[in-house]
């Protein structure tokens, strides 16, 4: 009988899957079940039985990993893992208590397809070599304690389409040549310590649809080239150390959700808003911006949020929409803006 490739499914809720493509007639390799029962001992959840179906010689059939309720599963990535030598995916999402390292051999595992270890405690760096997994398209290491630099290699991972490393200690700076990464969807990098420019090779992904890098130290001006972006939809820059002003490209873009607050930024609202001008957030709050709300802004399709408090705006503020359904908060801390919703101005 023709051997048949076989694909072992692991899926533990909240949730743990492991993907394992073996080549097979009847059962896995013992190998493998040796395996997933060393990367077993390396964790533990005595009270939900997430493991309870890991029974019997065929891992390949039946090992699956089922919680009837939300838990927490402490422990550690066993580097047993890595002698899955045809594992295409890892999952172990929101466990809330699992810590140590990400074993540095899991880049020698050429099938891997997807890393997926948010909501836990691990900690230590991202592996150097993770740029070998030239089959990976998703990278979600969101919400953990990891530290260290993004290292560079990840510029090889040209088959990516979603990073996410939000809600760690990553310092440094983005990588310059992650602009390779041509297939990426989401670049999510927010609540790091990442410092230095936006690299201009990010807006030449021209698939990039939502870019946050929100509460690092990046510093440096906004790129103009992100109002050029087809599919970019949000850009959150909050909580950052960029200067410069504000390009004019961004206003009739495709961005929807812009948020700029939090920096440096100076000089003036750009007076360039139209029909094509479709916000459903535009926070310009808490920065240095000075003159007046430009008039071209009543031309806009649509704005849902605008924040421009904590400025040094003046002037009048025009009648229309957006403004009619906005407060004062939207407008408060600034150095002469008046009419509504604030007071009357002044002759």
């Amino acid at each position: 009988m023709d051997a048949k490739k076989k694909a072992i499914t692991v899926v533990f809720c909240n949730a743990v899957v492991l993907l394992l493509a073996t080549v097979a007639a009847q059962a896995c390799l013992p190998s493998d079940r040796a395996a997933l029962l060393e990367f077993r001992s390396h964790l533990n959840e005595p009270y939900i039985g997430v493991f309870n179906s890991w029974k019997g010689q065929d891992c390949c059939h039946g090992w699956y990993g089922r919680a009837k309720r939300k838990g927490v599963m402490t422990g550690s990535i066993s580097p047993a893992i890595c002698e899955l030598t045809q594992l295409s995916g890892v999952t172990l999402s929101d466990w809330e208590g699992i810590s140590g390292e990400i074993p540095a051999c899991i880049t020698n595992l050429p099938a891997m397809r997807h890393v997926d270890l948010v909501g836990n405690k691990i900690s230590g760096v991202i592996p150097a070599n993770i740029g070998n997994l030239l089959k990976l398209t998703v990278l979600n290491l969101a919400d953990n304690q990891i530290s260290g630099a993004i290292p560079a290699s990840i510029a090889r991972l040209t088959s990516l389409t979603h990073l996410d490393l939000r809600n760690n200690g990553l310092t440094g700076v983005i990588p310059v040549y992650i602009g390779r990464l041509k297939m990426l969807s989401r670049v999510l990098l927010s609540g790091n310590k990442l410092s230095g420019q936006i690299p201009e090779s990010l807006t030449r992904i021209y698939r990039l649809a939502d870019l946050e890098l929100s509460m690092n130290r990046i510093t440096g001006p906004i790129p103009p080239s992100f109002g050029r972006m087809s599919v970019l939809a949000t850009l959150n820059l909050d909580g950052n150390l960029i200067s410069g002003e504000i390009p004019g490209s961004l206003m009739t873009s495709s961005i929807s959700n812009l948020n700029l607050s939090g920096n440096f930024i100076s000089g003036k609202i750009p007076n360039a808003f139209g029909p094509r001008s479709y916000f459903t957030v535009l926070d310009l709050s808490n920065n240095r911006l000075e003159g007046v709300i430009p008039e071209s802004i009543t031309t806009a399709s649509f704005i849902g949020h605008l924040d421009v408090s904590h400025n040094q705006l003046c002037g009048k503020i025009p009648a229309g929409s957006p403004f009619d359904h906005l407060d004062a908060t939207s407008f408060g801390y600034n150095r002469c803006l008046c009419g509504t919703p604030l007071g009357d101005c002044g002759k």
